[in-house]
């Protein structure tokens, strides 16, 4: 491969930080000039867990002034962080009874700004995760001891470490992916010393993220979980709640027809389709990939656009660059091959403790549960089989 056939890639052309990865700079937590959705805002696990969030939102003739052209992208996100939260907690607020139409003051505003930011009116990882933080300390890092949400469902130990260990993992991932793209660009100019320097540098990014993901049951409780945390982020495609999906009421591109959306899920974070991509990890298709593949359009518009220039990295054989560079030296630089070893290791480990989690949190409460049986993932699909079945194929990478 020599540099006119390669284009080298930067974490700067699509609005990604070496320092935070995929997460925005510090959230907004209000919306100025919008008492009602600030309201929301504040005091949504006060109305959801007196039952109150469908009548408050029925009682008001408008939660959001019109839509403004010249708010800037922060006002953007905020609006729709808090809008989705409202949506679900309007869909999901009498277990066994969700709502199938959402009233216009709420289902118009939450489609017009959906569509300012390029993704689904659904409560997706975006407004639940990477917009939804803050930091007690501002002049401290983005860590456990320092983040909390902005914005919850019911509140609580469990439902605030639930999320916040997926966003020190995001942020975690920053340095991770800076250091994947110093490997593949080194590829282009056959700089040995280079790639492995990046692939060392992931290494550590993985571990760091790895070892966070081990902590998620220190005060995430699966019974908790399952029963407190999850019913609210499921959404109306694939639902046997909703079978027929959800009404929005008054948005005129939806024709009051019924609309399928899937429910929030980690698999709509970019950090490890990424992995893959730029590992050059292959996955047979299967529905598992299919999903995840639809899952790319709850993904914000910049990050699939990365995720998309990573995918198209591939050599004369339609390899990825990076795979195909360190597979080619195996014998030559063993020290090299050793290193991508070591990033396709820990990204299987990652894979196994999530599988893990899946199956303690979900397959196993589910067996139990009345309130909440179902033992597909919040998306909307079945998983274990399809999990293992991919944690498989990213062992086989440096099977040789």
């Amino acid at each position: 491969m020599t540099p006119s056939t390669f284009q080298p890639l930067s974490l700067a052309d699509f609005d990604i930080s070496p320092e935070r990865g995929f997460l925005p700079s510090d959230p907004w937590e209000t919306l100025p000039d919008c008492p009602t959705l600030n309201y929301l805002n504040r005091e949504m696990p006060k109305l959801l867990s007196t039952r109150q969030v469908r009548r408050f939102i029925d009682g008001k003739p408008s939660l959001l002034p019109a839509v403004s052209s010249r708010w800037r992208d922060e006002e953007y996100r905020v609006a729709m962080r808090i809008l989705s939260f409202a949506g679900h907690a309007y869909v999901w607020e009498t277990p066994g009874q969700p709502a199938v139409k959402l009233p216009s003051q709420l289902a118009r505003p939450w489609y017009e700004i959906a569509q300012k930011l390029g993704c689904p009116p659904v409560l997706s990882y975006v407004s639940y995760a990477l917009d939804n933080w803050r930091r007690l300390d501002p002049t401290k890092p983005i860590q456990l001891d320092n983040i909390v949400l902005l914005q919850n469902f019911l509140g609580g130990l469990d439902e605030e470490w639930f999320v916040v260990i997926h966003i020190q993992i995001e942020r975690q991932a920053g340095p991770g992916l800076e250091s994947l793209l110093r490997a593949i660009n080194a590829v282009s100019t056959g700089k040995d010393d280079e790639v492995l320097l990046g692939l060392q540098a992931l290494a550590s990014a993985q571990t760091d993220m790895r070892n966070t993901l081990l902590r998620m049951k220190e005060r995430c409780d699966p019974y908790m979980y399952y029963n407190r945390v999850r019913p609210y982020i499921h959404g109306w495609k694939n639902s046997p709640s909703l079978p027929n999906g959800l009404i929005y009421d008054s948005v005129e591109a939806y024709a009051q027809q019924p609309q399928q959306f899937r429910g929030e899920t980690g698999a709509q974070s970019s950090i490890v389709p990424c992995l893959d991509a730029g590992l050059g990890i292959r996955h047979v298709p299967d529905p598992l990939t299919m999903y995840l593949q639809e899952m790319r359009e709850y993904m914000p518009p910049n990050h699939r656009v990365f995720l998309q220039a990573l995918e198209s990295q591939t050599d004369g054989q339609g390899r990825a660059v990076l795979s195909g560079y360190v597979h080619d030296r195996r014998q030559s630089h063993p020290e090299l091959w050793s290193a991508y070893c070591a990033c396709v290791g820990l990204l299987a480990q990652f894979r196994e403790i999530h599988i893990g989690y899946a199956d303690s949190y979900i397959n196993r409460q589910q067996q139990t549960s009345t309130s909440n049986p179902t033992a597909v993932g919040t998306g909307g699909t079945p998983f274990m089989t399809y999990l293992q079945k991919h944690l498989d194929e990213t062992k086989q990478a440096i099977v040789v």
